[in-house]
């Protein structure tokens, strides 16, 4: 079973949103990084329900088929975008993965949504603060209107490792989703959902991601202490997922498998 994909659409109230799931077993969710989509997560998915997990990727909303209001909306929006889903799946609570934007929603949604959740991985998460020039990256890497060289320019800054070619994120990027996100995370107060809630959480680091760098990677697990726990993916950078997905998947894995083993 757990080679076989399926989609379906939840709806609830005035939203609708796209599901892929795959696999059999304890659940866990994966939201893509800023203004891109699921897609990016196809080989660590299918890794992660060959090893005996169901995996779901609710689509953002505003992207493809998943439709819901983009206006005034804050990160407790997404993030109950994603408790339906799990609610609908009757499998939860689920380990969920937020990788770049998406730490954002799933830290939200642990917070908003605790029966929802068991332990969240924040994959390449940002620091409490990083340089702006790297906002401007992720919009130049993301807006096909600019020419090649200026995007893969971006995508090497703030994506990709020394090494790593960046080509194939030229494709999959949902430039009008760019300002939403945005707002909606800054619409709610960092403070308040950036414990991720009380549970377990995987800090799942890239080695040259700018948004974390050396000086800032033990910041989780001062603040949080024991509950969080920390793996570095080497040979990767902000992008992350496509960069190195065996090794994300077995981090991710490992984990799930040792906070089975407490529980």
């Amino acid at each position: 079973m757990s080679g076989v994909r399926e989609e379906y659409l939840h709806r609830y109230r005035d939203v609708t949103i796209r599901v892929r799931a795959e696999g059999q077993g304890p659940l866990i969710v994966l939201l893509p990084s800023q203004a891109r989509d699921s897609d990016d997560y196809d080989d660590v998915a299918q890794g992660i329900a060959q090893a005996g997990y169901r995996v779901l990727r609710p689509q953002p909303r505003g992207i493809g088929d998943s439709q819901g209001p983009l206006e005034g909306i804050t990160l407790r929006d997404l993030a109950q975008d994603v408790a339906e889903v799990i609610g609908a799946e009757k499998g939860g609570p689920a380990v969920v993965l937020g990788h770049a934007f998406g730490h954002y929603v799933a830290r939200q949604l642990a917070v908003a949504f605790p029966s929802t959740v068991r332990g969240i991985v924040v994959a390449a998460s940002a620091a409490k603060t990083y340089p702006s020039d790297l906002s401007r990256a992720v919009t130049e890497a993301g807006d096909p209107t600019l020419p090649d060289d200026v995007r893969l320019a971006a995508l090497r800054r703030a994506f990709f490792a020394p090494g790593n070619d960046p080509t194939p994120w030229l494709a999959g990027w949902h430039p009008h989703m760019q300002a939403p996100q945005r707002a909606a995370r800054a619409a709610i107060a960092q403070e308040t959902y950036w414990s991720g809630g009380n549970g377990p959480l995987l800090d799942l680091q890239a080695e040259f991601d700018p948004f974390k760098p050396p000086e800032r990677r033990n910041e989780m697990r001062e603040d949080f202490g024991e509950r969080v726990s920390v793996a570095l993916v080497r040979d990767a950078s902000h992008a992350l997922i496509p960069e190195q997905p065996e090794a994300v998947t077995r981090a991710v894995v490992d984990w799930m498998r040792a906070i089975d083993h407490k529980s």
